[in-house]
């Protein structure tokens, strides 16, 4: 069949069927996808939650501020809660313990073996939610870990402070996954 300088080796009846089959194909499995919606779907137990300021244990200076900041900016972001500004106003209230702050070699410098030039730097906390409603802790002393590459060509004193901002926001979104997923 030649239809304005086109050919084709199927049939307009071979065609149709085809057509008809895929429509049917497409009216069939879309009803799967109708009730999908982004995000996990789990909603906790509470609506508005009080992150107390972090305590540090580490010899790590300075990271209360930016790990608490990552902290609030990535329950903010989340938007499943509401940030309150005291335990008294809050559903919950979440504590956020900085326990370690471990480096590791992970590549030593090609021509000094007893140099490092990149380190597995280790961030971990322990984190307790309490319900300020009942009193009941939802979970106590849960370990939460972020672990960065950090390279140490332009110093490691340096590489680790530009590093603690990313630790801090890997960190805040371990916490949130544990604070508002189901668990």
């Amino acid at each position: 069949m030649k239809i304005r300088g086109l050919t084709s080796p199927w049939p307009l009846r071979a065609r149709l069927g085809c057509a008809a089959i895929a429509f049917l194909a497409a009216l069939f499995f879309a009803p799967g996808c109708a009730h999908y919606q982004l995000g996990t779907g789990a909603t906790p137990g509470f609506r508005s939650l009080y992150i107390e300021p972090v305590s540090n244990r580490t010899l790590l200076p300075q990271s209360q501020a930016v790990l608490t900041t990552r902290l609030r900016e990535t329950f903010a972001r989340d938007g499943r809660v509401a940030l309150a500004n005291s335990a008294e106003t809050a559903d919950a209230t979440l504590s956020i313990v900085v326990q370690e702050f471990r480096r590791e070699i992970s590549v030593v410098r090609e021509n000094d073996t007893g140099l490092a030039r990149k380190f597995d730097v280790t961030l971990g906390a322990t984190c307790t939610l309490r319900d300020n409603r009942t009193g009941k802790l939802l979970f106590e002393n849960r370990p939460v870990n972020a672990m960065r590459e950090v390279f140490t060509d332009s110093g490691q004193l340096q590489a680790e402070y530009q590093i603690l901002p990313l630790l801090a926001e890997a960190l805040a979104a371990k916490v949130v996954h544990a604070a508002l997923d189901v668990w």
